[in-house]
């Protein structure tokens, strides 16, 4: 634990209070670790969001418990300011001690509104930095250089060669650092103001991982022809048709350089060329960046992911966004493995994965608790994706009008049910080669558990917990009423929020035309069920959903319905419910009606001793502590690849808690500019 967690641990101590109220403004209690080390301590933390939702969670589960003479340590975060904890009801203030902190207490010396935008992930290493530098007061300018230095290690100054504008942008970019925006502005004004950097569009490659690797992708074929042929290369960008400005020609074979570009290539981040005659050693850094003979290049990215994923550092202490970065590798390798034939590349994944899924189960026992109150700014988790939808909509019009009205205030959710990670890649794939203009920034969240679509895809919708929809959580026939209930809450008209379901078959403009008026809808949120209906008629494994998900793409469905929402100008992000992976059945319990829901992945029962007599049964499952889940909601979910289903039976399911069940893409798409 590092030392600012500890400065606020320090105020928890069990026993003392059975309720502390907390005035967290910058969201500090956020943090996982922290959020961990106080769940430990047998703290239980709560948001107060809103306040019907709040009572009914506080009545049902704490109040009760005190009434009985029962102790808990139940902490009551809100993100108000101190003086602003005296809008709680009376009760709370009467019963519980307040406390507050803030990113002011912690970096008294530093500008408060640059260190605010810093993820929090990023303030141990500033926490570091101050207790080694003892800084004096610093204004914002020397804030933001302090953190660059200290945070981001680069000293901006002193950086005046192309190798060392390259080589820190390689490791922001392929290590998904997240520079907050004025951070990246504060390095465009040294790095033009130094004059070393003529003619590159800084502005646009600094903040912008996408323009960045776009930037990157147009210069490798250049580089290689001039590897080739030892021509001139031509010094002006228009000679070769180049859209991201800057210098044609980039040092790639410089060591500091290369040791990024052969992963960049392997992870899919950038994508490889053809280069007809030219002649390569077969072990040569150059070779993952040119589609030769398609197997022998596929063969070698294969391989290199698999060192990839096999070398990855993931253990008990991983924080969520290890996982997530690795989730993301993983969905590469499988989508490369489930579309090929090779049995010794699936031999030797099957066991990786084994290996991987009960680490993974481990970990989410211990962790997964800790995600559901992580702010909505990079959401960790599905019921956290719609609250992003609405910040970026609440916190638009004063953007808007800077940019002469130029930004769009209009949002479309694209749930795909039952798209797994690796299957995204596949859909990506096809859906780059339909249409160049769309660009799609990758990233992925956490689905809930059970993965089930009743109980996550009703998160989705709703933007809450299941807790707070336990009448419903068997059904998908409240998701209209919530998600309109979720965006009147957030002052939008129900005339201007749209929802339909069962999609993904047909014309997508058609579809469109009738559901929503662009002028006036502001949100529309819409599920494509043809992935799902793929899954459940599926008998020819992982391999043969690539090759269904593959065959549907190509009817271009998805691509004019993304097509059709960015061209009117909505911001549109693609989820999916839950994932679903390739398992071996290991027996189906004969529970009679004990269980309320009899999944492949995961069976349902409303106590935890009618569960235990199950468990005891299939060592294979998992009893699931319900965080977030309805009080008489008790999952026995699949770990690993094993199914609730007869002896040796393959299936493709879902319902458990492997990580292609449980991390599942988020995308945010735009066009090309």
């Amino acid at each position: 634990m590092s030392s600012w967690p500890n400065t606020i641990l320090k105020d928890f101590i069990p026993n003392v209070a059975k309720l502390t109220l907390v005035s967290d403004p910058d969201c500090l209690l956020t943090e996982e670790k922290l959020v961990m080390e106080l769940r430990n301590r047998g703290f239980d933390l709560i948001e107060f969001n809103d306040p019907i939702e709040f009572r009914y969670a506080y009545e049902s589960k704490y109040r009760s418990i005190w009434d009985r003479g029962e102790h808990t340590d139940l902490v009551v975060i809100l993100r108000l300011q101190d003086a602003e904890l005296a809008t709680l009801p009376y009760d709370l203030l009467q019963a519980g001690r307040k406390l507050s902190f803030s990113l002011g207490d912690l970096f008294p010396n530093m500008s408060y509104p640059v260190v605010e935008q810093l993820d929090r992930s990023l303030l141990d290493s500033l926490f570091d930095a101050q207790k080694k530098t003892s800084p004096d007061r610093m204004g914002e300018n020397a804030t933001k250089d302090f953190i660059l230095r200290h945070v981001f290690g680069v000293a901006a100054e002193l950086s005046s060669t192309e190798v060392e504008l390259l080589r820190f942008l390689l490791r922001i970019h392929y290590g998904s650092l997240a520079i907050p925006s004025m951070l990246a502005d504060r390095l465009v004004e040294i790095f033009e103001n130094s004059g070393s950097f003529k003619g590159w569009s800084l502005s646009q490659i600094i903040p912008d991982a996408e323009q960045f690797f776009a930037f990157i992708q147009e210069r490798w074929p250049i580089f290689l022809e001039n590897l080739n042929q030892a021509n001139q290369v031509k010094e002006d960008s228009d000679a070769y048709g180049l859209k991201v400005q800057g210098p044609v020609a980039l040092p790639f074979d410089h060591q500091d350089i290369r040791v990024y570009i052969d992963n960049l290539f392997v992870e899919g981040k950038l994508t490889p060329v053809d280069l007809p005659g030219i002649d390569i050693e077969k072990d040569s850094w150059i070779l993952s960046g040119i589609s030769a003979a398609k197997s022998d290049g596929e063969d070698l990215r294969v391989s290199r992911l698999f060192d990839l994923v096999e070398a990855a550092d993931l253990s008990m202490d991983s924080i969520y966004t290890d996982w997530i970065a690795f989730a993301m590798k993983w969905a590469e390798l499988s989508a490369l493995i489930h579309t090929a034939n090779n049995a010794d590349h699936k031999k030797r994944y099957s066991e990786t994965g084994q290996k991987l899924n009960s680490l993974f189960a481990d970990w989410l026992e211990t962790h997964y608790a800790s995600l559901i109150n992580l702010p909505p700014s990079t959401p960790a988790m599905l019921h956290h994706v719609p609250r992003h939808l609405a910040r970026y909509i609440e916190d638009l019009p004063a953007e808007a009008s800077a940019q002469a009205g130029q930004k769009s205030k209009k949002v479309a959710l694209v749930v795909i049910d039952g798209l797994s990670l690796d299957q995204w890649v596949t859909v990506r794939n096809i859906i780059q080669k339909q249409n160049s203009d769309l660009v799609l920034r990758e990233s992925a969240t956490f689905a809930w558990i059970p993965t089930l679509t009743s109980v996550s895809r009703q998160a989705i919708f709703s933007g809450k917990s299941p807790i707070y929809f336990p009448s419903s959580i068997n059904s998908t026939n409240s998701e209209e009423k919530l998600w309109k209930q979720f965006w009147q809450g957030h002052d939008i008209s129900k005339l201007d929020i749209a929802y339909k379901r069962s999609l993904g078959d047909g014309d997508a403009e058609a579809a469109m035309d009738s559901l929503i008026n662009p002028a006036k809808t502001k949100v529309v949120g819409l599920v494509i069920d043809k992935v799902d209906k793929i899954m459940h008629g599926m008998q020819l494994g992982a391999a043969g959903m690539h090759n269904q998900i593959d065959q549907w793409c190509r009817g271009e469905y998805l691509t004019s319905l993304l097509n059709y929402l960015s061209s009117h100008d909505y911001e549109t992000w693609i989820t999916s419910d839950h994932g679903n992976i390739e398992s071996i059945g290991k027996g189906r319990p004969t529970e009679g009606a004990i269980a309320e829901s009899r999944g492949e992945r995961v069976r349902i029962y409303p106590t935890p001793e009618l569960r235990s007599q199950i468990s005891s049964t299939f060592t294979f499952a998992r009893e699931w502590q319900p965080s977030g889940l309805p009080d008489d909601y008790f999952p026995l979910v699949a770990t690993r690849s094993d199914a609730f289903v007869n002896e040796g039976d393959s299936i493709v399911g879902h319902g458990g808690v492997a990580i292609e069940e449980v991390i599942v893409p988020l995308i945010k798409v735009e066009r090309r500019t």
